[in-house]
C-alpha cells in the first residue's frame, strides 16, 4: 500500500524513521487517519508590519497572527476523495491560543506527474503550493515549498516573490521522549520571517473507513486545477 508521500519520495521514504514512515503512510490505500496532539513550545510571528498580512490570511484559515508559548496543538491528517475524485490528505492544524482557537488548513494531493505534492491552502483553496519532501541523514523529514499560485475563477497566476513566502517544515521522532518534534518557518525573501511554530506531539491512528471525515475538516471550496 503506497501513500502519496511514499510515491513522491521514492527510495528516500525508506530512510525515514519508522514512526515517520507510519505517519506519512496515511491514505486511502491504508485506510488510516492520523491525529497528532501535543504542545507547541512557541508560536511566533515576524515584525509588527506583517501582522495585518497574517490577520488577513487567518480569515481563510491560513497562518496565525498571534504569538504565544506552550500552546495546545492538534493536527488532523485524514485521507478522502475530493469532489474531483483525487486522493486528498488533510493537514488541518488547530492552535488553542489564549482566548481563541486558530486553524491553519491545508489539503494535499499528488501532482499530475507524481513527482511532487500540491498543497491547497485555506478554506477556499485560493493558494496552491508545490511541496518537495526529503529524508535527512538522521531519519527526519524536511519539507520545502516551491512555486505558489493564486487561483480564483479564470485567474491562475504565480504569486510574485515580493508577496509570497517559502515554508520549511522539519519533522522528526524523539525516541527518548516518545514524541514527534516539529519546527515550521515561513519566510519572505524581502521581509524576512513571517510566522512559525515548534514543539512536539504524540500520534494516534484511526480507521477512516469506519469513522469517516468529520464535518468542517474539508474546505468550503475545492480547486480543480492541479
Amino acid at each position: 500500500m503506497t501513500s502519496m508521500f511514499e510515491t513522491v519520495m521514492g527510495a528516500g521514504f525508506d530512510r525515514l524513521h519508522p514512526r515517520l514512515r507510519r505517519r506519512f503512510s496515511v491514505g486511502l490505500a491504508s485506510g488510516e487517519a492520523c491525529t497528532g496532539r501535543g504542545v507547541m513550545d512557541r508560536v511566533w510571528h515576524g515584525r509588527a508590519f506583517v501582522k495585518p498580512f497574517l490577520a488577513l490570511g487567518a480569515t481563510r484559515n491560513i497562518l496565525v497572527p498571534e504569538a504565544g508559548r506552550d500552546i495546545p496543538f492538534v493536527i488532523e491528517n485524514v485521507p478522502y476523495a475530493d469532489s474531483y475524485g483525487r486522493e486528498t490528505v488533510s493537514f488541518v492544524r488547530t492552535f488553542d491560543l489564549p482566548g481563541r482557537s486558530r486553524r491553519f488548513d491545508a489539503q494535499m494531493v499528488l501532482g499530475p506527474r507524481g513527482d511532487r505534492i500540491l498543497d491547497y491552502l485555506g478554506t477556499h483553496q485560493h493558494l496552491a503550493s508545490e511541496l518537495h519532501f526529503h529524508a535527512e541523514p538522521d531519519g527526519s523529514l524536511l519539507i520545502r515549498s516551491g512555486e505558489h499560485r493564486f487561483r480564483e475563477g479564470p485567474v491562475d497566476v504565480r504569486v510574485p516573490e515580493l508577496l509570497g513566502a517559502t515554508a520549511e517544515v522539519r519533522e522528526s521522532y524523539d525516541e527518548t521522549a516518545g514524541r514527534f518534534r516539529i519546527r515550521v518557518r515561513v519566510v519572505n525573501r524581502f521581509f524576512g520571517p513571517l510566522f512559525g511554530y515548534e514543539g512536539s506531539f504524540t500520534a494516534s491512528y484511526t480507521d477512516v473507513r469506519a469513522h469517516g471525515v468529520r464535518p468542517g475538516l474539508r474546505p468550503v471550496r475545492e480547486e480543480a486545477r492541479a
